[in-house]
């Protein structure tokens, strides 16, 4: 989940850089902000 999160991330940075839509890099950036925190908390770090 990690890799997808910060696959997203790079795919917000382009798309910020193509002048796109806010609505679609804020959409964007909630799926990589939920990845990125799935994949955190599976790491078992926290239990």
């Amino acid at each position: 989940m990690i890799v997808v999160g910060l696959f997203l991330l790079g795919g917000i940075y382009s798309f910020a850089r193509q002048q796109m839509p806010k609505g679609v890099i804020v959409l964007l950036s909630l799926g990589a902000a939920m990845c990125l925190a799935a994949g955190v908390l599976r790491l078992d770090v926290w239990s």
